[in-house]
């Protein structure tokens, strides 16, 4: 991934919360494979309509050159993995009305997250380090 200094929602980018970066490497031959997880907030538009998202990112690369720093959260997400997946959206608001889980506590927590975020569009929630990019620059 990309760290970018300004945000650009044609270029798809995620807040991260950096604490939740976990995952597991393996040597592959002379190469090394990574695959893990981080939770992460991120705004796509459809329609005219900007909508804030909550959810995890599958994190996961088969040709790095050198292993991870696994205690780097930063390093990990700077490592050119693949990010053809984008994120898994477990929570959605769009000001009007939510998509996302039943459970009403789960809600809750997405909303208390969701409504600031949309609200101060394009700001990146507390806890959430943003905005970070798969694609390359342009």
């Amino acid at each position: 991934m990309i760290r970018e200094t300004r945000f650009l929602i044609s270029r798809k980018p995620y807040a991260i919360d950096l604490s939740t970066v976990t995952g597991k490497q393996h040597p592959r031959g002379d190469l090394h494979a990574f695959s893990g997880s981080a939770n992460a907030v991120w705004y796509r538009r459809k329609d005219g309509v900007t909508r804030a998202c909550i959810g995890t990112m599958m994190l996961f690369s088969h040709y790095l050159p050198e292993p991870l720093n696994l205690e780097d959260p930063r390093a990990v997400l700077a490592a050119g993995l693949d990010g053809r997946y984008g994120g898994d959206c477990h929570g959605r608001w769009d000001g009007v009305g939510y998509w996302g889980a039943e459970d009403l506590d789960v809600q809750a927590q997405h909303l208390a997250t969701l409504r600031p975020m949309l609200a101060d569009y394009p700001s990146t929630p507390p806890g959430y380090d943003g905005w970070w990019t798969f694609q390359t620059p342009a």
